[in-house]
């Protein structure tokens, strides 16, 4: 493999800076041998991307056995559910993962390269690939299950894996480290050495990796190399901000974590143009953009966690106010970036990203709406030894309709499907959690059974009856996914939603939000509302004498003129896309 020179110098850099001149020149030679076995033997064919994205691009968030049918492989399973239900209007599956684990829904990963057999095997993630579908593995690289090979191996004393993990003096102070969970830090196991402490931020199933050991990276790199082989198209790095750890330090954000992601992407970019990095960090607004790094160094893809939160605490205050501040500072990220959109995955929704944005009255509110919706909380613990609340731990259905008995199941479904079109109006890739698009309910009996809130919004479902109710029309599930799938087919075809399209957050009145995208080099644009109250409004909207003509794409109706402004009357949650058209008589 001829790699650019720029490249290789970066690469080198990147070692060096990690690991010193001593260590990192020898491991960059390890490196680029490693990439050039791999071009040698992989039969992947890649090459460069001029528009990685596009408004056509949708992504699935499920687990492989999320949906189930008796005598078959879940992944098969999936694989005819997205084939008959939802091929028209999503492109990519995100299959969380999928690998043999020992706890945390999969989280916790026994085997970094197999398939868990309880699922299936590559060859069904492989048929799902062929059928045109993009697929988005998880890399689950900042720990690994204690029950892995590599986990014993550090156990038995064998000296290659001596240094993959890390071990402290349980004297030591670690009070400064950032912790996104409640348990200790150190967690103590029996070792051919004796009783060591391991560090294991989210369980004590789940040991963290020790990316000091420049060993331990290029088994990792390995690992990512074998997902690309394999057909990944986006890799998640799951919980990357915690990767690098020196002690004195909060051990998050680190700029070797960012180094580590540097020299990941220049690896990605040289083997396998096209393939896309996703950081997942649950962390406050500014620094979770930080991983976009200079625009074109990090991360093509940044989880926007901070939208779930806020756009429910729209529609529980009916106040689109914090909401569209936020929005309006966000930037449109540079060619070859973009945020990822989403309001509900496989976790709860996190509260950290609503740091300086909203007041902790405001943060206890959204607490206290998630446990009247029959929700849990997640906590975390602070610097000085207290807890506070991390995430809900609830389905996204639940949280904004669980504590309202007294509404209609129809307005309750509009009252979810504008927070739903929030977020695929929004420049960004959409990720649409499979709980969502069925409209679920919280799974209680989940939490009760497993001992895990997150269990809640994790629910494993027949899929004879999920298709058996999305055939019935008064069924909440087929009023969701109907709702969902006419906003994906507009959203599908009006280039004005391309992830990188221009955008401005205007504000009109304080209960509607408001997105106004716009195609590049082009005066088409679309205007998209959202009452996020429960309060008719009558809206005038100022318009420009060269948009004549609006109308709005999911009822058809044009949007009538009064003198420079349009009127508009919105009914209590009710979402309008005004589209116009330039040079109309």
């Amino acid at each position: 493999m001829m790699m650019d020179d720029s490249k290789q110098d970066h690469i080198f850099q990147q070692l060096n800076f990690l690991y010193g001149p001593a260590l990192g020149r020898p491991t960059g030679n390890q490196l680029i041998d490693i990439l050039e076995r791999y071009k040698l033997n992989t039969s992947r064919v890649h090459g460069p991307s001029q528009d990685p994205f596009s408004e056509r691009d949708v992504v699935l968030i499920t687990y492989g056995d999320m949906l189930q049918r008796k005598g078959e492989a879940p992944l098969e399973t999936l694989h005819r559910f997205i084939n008959t239900w939802l091929k028209d209007f999503v492109n990519t599956i995100h299959i969380l993962p999928f690998y043999p684990y020992s706890s945390d829904d999969g989280f916790s990963v026994i085997d970094y390269t197999s398939v868990d057999p309880a699922l299936g095997k590559w060859e069904h993630i492989e048929r799902i690939k062929s059928d045109g579908f993009r697929l988005m593995f998880d890399a689950v690289i900042n720990h690994i299950s204690i029950h892995s090979d590599w986990f014993r191996a550090f156990q038995d004393g064998d000296p290659r894996y001596k240094d993959y993990f890390i071990t402290v003096d349980p004297e030591t102070d670690l009070s400064r480290v950032t912790r996104p969970r409640a348990h200790p830090l150190l967690t103590p196991f029996e070792t051919a050495r004796g009783k060591e402490h391991v560090w294991t931020t989210f369980s004590p199933d789940q040991a963290d990796l020790n990316y000091r050991n420049p060993d331990t990276l290029l088994d990792v790199i390995k690992v990512l190399l074998t997902y690309i082989d394999r057909g990944a198209d986006i890799i998640r790095l799951d919980a990357v901000a915690y990767l690098w750890k020196e002690i004195g330090t909060s051990c998050i954000h680190r700029p070797q974590t960012h180094a580590i992601i540097q020299l990941l992407r220049t690896l990605v970019d040289t083997v396998a143009p096209g393939v896309l990095l996703i950081t997942e960090t649950n962390v406050p607004h500014r620094e979770n953009i930080s991983y976009f790094g200079n625009g074109s160094n990090e991360a093509h893809l940044v989880y926007n966690f901070t939208l779930p939160p806020l756009t429910a605490h729209a529609i529980f205050t009916g106040s689109a106010e914090h909401l569209t501040q936020w929005a309006q500072g966000l930037e449109v990220p540079a060619h070859g970036d973009a945020f990822f959109n989403f309001t509900a995955s496989h976790d709860g929704v996190g509260l950290m990203p609503l740091a300086g944005i909203l007041s902790r009255k405001d943060v206890d509110m959204l607490v206290r709406q998630a446990q009247a919706g029959g929700g849990a909380i997640s906590y975390k613990k602070d610097g000085n030894s207290s807890i506070s609340p991390y995430e809900l731990n609830i389905s996204y259905f639940d949280l904004l309709n669980g504590s309202d008995s007294s509404t209609t199941q129809e307005l309750q479904v509009e009252r979810f499907i504008v927070s739903q079109a929030i977020m695929l109006a929004l420049a960004g890739v959409p990720g649409i959690y499979l709980h969502s698009l069925l409209g679920s309910r919280s799974y209680p009996a989940g939490v009760k059974k497993t001992g895990q809130v997150r269990t809640i919004n994790r629910e494993k479902l027949a899929v004879a009856a999920v298709e058996s109710a999305l055939q019935q029309a008064g069924d909440l599930r087929s009023a969701v996914f109907q709702n969902f799938r006419k906003l994906l087919e507009l959203r599908l075809r009006e280039r004005a939603f391309h992830p990188e399209s221009p955008q401005r957050i205007l504000h009109l009145d304080p209960r509607i939000f408001v997105i106004e995208r716009q195609v590049e080099d082009s005066q088409d644009k679309i205007l998209a509302l959202h009452n996020v109250s429960s309060e008719s409004v009558t809206l005038s909207i100022p318009c420009s004498p060269a948009d004549p003509t609006w109308t709005d794409l999911l009822t058809g109706k044009e949007v009538l003129h009064q003198g420079e402004c349009l009127t508009l009357e919105m009914s209590p949650y009710q979402v309008s896309w005004l589209k116009n058209a330039p040079g109309s008589p």
